[in-house]
C-alpha cells in the first residue's frame, strides 16, 4: 500500500514533518513497526542482519562490523542512532548516507501511514532505514538499538547474530532503575537459533545476560570476558592496540577508535562475525588487518586541539576520563559541557572535575527545551564544590570562551553538544 502526498517542498520541510513525531517521547512496543512494515511490503524479510545492543559501546561495536564486513566487498547497510550534525548520518549504505530525495520521498509516500497508526519518530526511522536498506539489496543490514532492546522498534528482526556490549544505568524511567532490570531488556534481542555474543565485562550482569540468552534459545552464547582473554592493552591519541587471546593462539590487534573498553568492543563485533556463519568468517579472520577502516565521530575524537566525545551518562564519563588519565592532553584542559535534564549530571560533573581545569556551562540549540539542564543548578552545583566554572547560555559565546585559553578543549555531555559545536567547527561527522 502507497499512499500519495504531495511531496515536501524542501529536505528541511521533510524532516520538520518526521521531528514532529518526536513529540510523542518513547513508545515502547514492536506492533506498530510491524504494521508499518508490513504496509511497506515487509522490506525485512530477507534482510541479513546484525544486531546490537547495549548501553554503552553499541555504536562502536556497530562501526567496527561495518568497516570489517565491507573490506571483504559486501554491501552494508547501517543504522545507528541519534545524529550530530545531520539526520542522514542515521542510515548509510557503504559509507555513502541516505540522500536528501530518498527522505523526502519516504515522508511524502508513508507520511498519512505513519499518522494512522500513530507511530513515533524512531518507529518511523527504523522503517525508512530498513526499507532502504532493503533497495539497496544490501548483503547485510548492521542495527544499533535505539532504546533497551525487547522492545525496541529494531527488534522486528531476526539477526544471524545479537550482541549486547555494556550494561549501564540509563533511560531508567523506560528500562528500569536497576542493570539487573535493564539487563533484562537488552537481553531481549536474544532469539531462539540466534547466537549470541556478550561484551559487558561485569561478572555478575554478564552471567546474568548469558542466562538471558540461553533461556531465550540461543544456540551458542559466547561470553568476552569468559571465554577469551584481552590483555597487554596500549592506548595513544592514534588508537587502542591490544592482543586478543582466542581458539588457543594470540591476535595483537590495533582499531583506530580511542580508549582501553575498545578491546572489548572490537572482541565482541569480531567474536559476532564469527558466530553468524561462514559467509561472515572471512571478515572475522581478516581483522588483523582490516580494523584500519575503522571510523566513528565523537568517540574521543581527537582533532587539533579539540577532543570531541558523546559520552552522556556516568558510565559513559568515568570511560572517557580514564582516556583522558591515559594520555594527559595539552593543559589546561577545559570542558564545554552540556547535559540533557534526565541525566545523572551530578554524577557526571563530578567525575569530570577531577581531569580538567575548568567548566564551561551551556546550552546546545538543538536541545528540545524539555530536555535542557537548568543551566543556574549546574552553575550553582559547580560553585558549591569550588570547580572553575564559567557559563553562557549563548551556544557560540561558550565555545569560544572553551577555547580561549585553553591548551585542549574537550566537547561532552551529549550528542547535542557535539553535534552542535561540529557543526559549527566545520568538522563533518560522514567524512570519518
Amino acid at each position: 500500500m502507497d499512499i500519495g502526498l504531495t511531496h515536501p517542498a524542501s529536505y528541511r520541510e521533510a524532516l520538520d514533518t518526521l521531528f514532529a513525531r518526536v513529540s510523542g517521547g518513547w513508545k515502547l512496543g514492536l506492533d506498530t513497526t510491524r504494521a508499518l512494515l508490513a504496509s511497506l511490503g515487509d522490506p525485512h524479510d530477507g534482510l541479513r542482519v546484525l544486531h546490537v545492543a547495549g548501553t554503552n559501546g553499541k555504536g562502536s561495536v556497530v562501526s567496527t562490523l561495518d568497516a570489517l564486513l565491507r573490506a571483504q566487498g559486501l554491501t552494508v547497510g547501517r543504522y545507528t542512532s541519534p545524529h550530530l550534525v545531520d539526520f542522514r548520518e542515521r542510515i548509510v549504505v557503504d559509507g555513502v548516507p541516505i540522500g536528501e530525495d530518498a527522505v523526502m520521498d519516504f515522508i511524502a509516500r508513508w507520511t498519512p501511514e505513519v499518522e494512522r497508526l500513530g507511530a513515533t519518530f524512531f518507529e518511523a526511522t527504523t522503517c525508512m532505514a530498513i526499507e532502504h536498506f532493503a533497495r539497496a539489496r544490501v548483503d547485510v543490514a548492521v542495527l544499533e538499538v535505539g532504546l533497551g532492546g525487547r522492545l525496541d522498534a529494531t527488534n522486528v528482526v531476526t539477526p544471524d547474530a545479537a550482541g549486547v556490549t555494556s550494561i549501564g544505568l540509563d533511560h531508567q524511567q523506560y528500562l528500569g532503575d536497576t542493570t539487573a532490570a535493564i539487563a533484562i531488556e537488552k537481553a531481549g534481542i536474544f532469539k531462539r537459533g540466534v547466537p549470541s555474543v556478550i561484551g559487558e565485562p561485569d561478572p555478575v550482569i554478564r552471567a546474568q545476560l548469558a542466562s538471558l540468552a540461553s533461556d531465550a534459545g540461543s544456540p551458542r552464547v559466547l561470553v568476552i570476558h569468559d571465554e577469551w582473554a584481552l590483555h597487554d592493552i596500549a592506548v595513544d591519541a592514534g588508537g587502542t592496540s591490544f592482543t586478543l587471546g582466542a581458539h588457543g593462539r594470540q591476535r595483537r590487534l590495533r582499531t583506530p577508535l580511542v580508549g582501553r573498553y575498545q578491546a572489548s568492543n572490537t572482541a565482541t563485533a569480531i567474536a559476532m562475525l564469527e558466530l553468524a556463519g561462514d559467509r561472515y568468517a572471512a571478515a572475522a579472520a581478516a581483522a588483523d588487518t582490516t580494523l584500519a577502516n575503522v571510523a566513528i565521530p565523537g568517540r574521543f575524537q581527537w582533532r587539533g586541539d579539540v577532543i570531541f566525545d558523546v559520552a552522556h551518562n556516568p558510565a559513559s564519563t568515568a570511560v572517557l576520563c580514564d582516556t583522558l588519565a591515559t594520555l594527559s592532553p595539552p593543559r589546561p584542559l577545559v570542558c564545554l559541557l552540556t547535559v540533557l535534564r534526565d541525566k545523572d549530571w551530578r554524577s557526571m560533573m563530578t567525575t569530570l572535575a577531577a581531569h580538567v581545569d575548568r567548566f564551561v556551562l551551556t546550552a546546545p540549540p538543538s536541545v528540545p527545551s524539555d530536555r535542557a539542564w537548568v543551566l543556574s543548578e549546574a552553575v550553582e552545583f559547580a560553585r558549591a564544590h569550588n570547580w572553575s566554572a564559567d557559563a553562557d547560555g549563548d551556544f557560540d559565546r561558550a565555545l569560544d570562551i572553551a577555547r580561549s585559553g585553553a591548551a585542549t578543549t574537550l566537547i561532552t555531555g551529549s550528542f547535542h553538544t557535539v553535534g552542535d559545536a561540529m557543526s559549527r567547527l566545520q568538522v563533518s561527522p560522514l567524512a570519518g
